[in-house]
């Protein structure tokens, strides 16, 4: 890895189709920008075709000729990523690349259109549904791979298995950080597996660091906005930085399954892409393996792999 990687380093993606989540805004259109300006076709994965309107015209104002798709994909509803699944599916016979990097966080307590707390169900559940679904198509992809964005906020978190909606007690940002090592656990786990069944998909793990993107300032007006928004935004660094680690591992040649990238200034709060450290918690066999049941279970979906041990 270059000691200051950055998107100029990213090879030619011409002939490569990327799906990315959440791309009308802050890092989804940073990583889109800078996919589309190395040749890749890009499907932006968005629930808002309005603003992804805007958002492909600003990226083609840039790039004209940059090979952009617009889909809708309602994160907080699990028959929308079926649809979104099933309409992918009518005009791409593979993925190369699938970018879970849509997120919620810290709303007041809210359930998803299936009854799930929404940072649970948008963050992650969501996203292995999407991966479960899509598995396949990345199996004929093209150096395939999976990259699931999580945050240093992970090695805070835990999973409430008694409590997953948050019925008993709920607080904004424990639920933010038990989705964000959920997603880290997943990335991992999906790791373990798709190794042990020899597929050729790889799944990474990013984190941005602190990047000034609107999953801080569009928070509810609270301690949230107020701390994220306003008080540490100037240590914040452009969605264009932020999103550079999983740019990395989505294209760079000697990034590897089960590896996680974070940026490499103090705290990792922002600065080069580099290999950093997940949560031992987040590696444990047994909650990896509890995590991926009870997902199969509130998202129906089964990934297409021989069990693993």
């Amino acid at each position: 890895m270059p000691k200051h990687w950055t998107a100029e380093h990213i090879p030619d993606q011409t002939e490569r189709t990327f799906v990315v989540t959440g791309a009308t805004s802050g890092l989804g259109l940073a990583t889109t920008r800078a996919l589309a300006r190395r040749g890749g076709h890009v499907v932006l994965a968005v629930r808002d075709k309005h603003k992804a309107r805007r958002a492909v015209e600003q990226v083609t104002a840039e790039q004209p000729g940059a090979h952009l798709e617009v889909r809708r994909l309602d994160l907080a509803d699990l028959d929308s990523v079926r649809a979104f699944v099933d309409g992918f599916r009518s005009d791409h016979a593979r993925l190369d690349v699938l970018i879970n990097n849509a997120g919620v966080m810290a709303p007041p307590r809210t359930l998803s259109a299936q009854g799930h707390e929404l940072q649970f169900a948008v963050n992650h559940l969501a996203h292995f549904a999407l991966t479960g679904l899509l598995l396949d198509l990345l199996a004929d992809g093209d150096d395939p791979r999976v990259v699931t964005i999580s945050s240093t906020n992970h090695r805070q978190g835990r999973l409430f298995f008694d409590d997953l909606s948050g019925e008993r007690a709920y607080a904004p940002m424990r639920f933010y950080n038990q989705s964000k090592f959920a997603n880290a656990v997943f990335g991992w786990e999906l790791h373990r597996r798709l190794t042990a069944a020899g597929s050729p998909v790889r799944s990474m793990l990013a984190h941005p660091g602190y990047a000034a993107t609107d999953l801080q300032t569009s928070a509810p007006v609270g301690m949230v906005k107020m701390l994220y928004g306003r008080i540490l935004a100037p240590l914040a660094q452009s969605p264009d930085r932020g999103a550079l680690p999983q740019l990395y591992a989505a294209t760079a040649p000697d990034a590897d399954g089960g590896q996680f990238f974070g940026p490499d200034g103090m705290g990792e709060l922002r600065g080069a892409p580099k290999r950093v450290r997940l949560a031992s918690a987040a590696t444990d066999a047994g909650t990896g393996r509890r995590l991926w049941e009870l997902s199969e279970r509130l998202t129906a979906v089964r990934f297409a792999l021989p069990a693993a041990g």
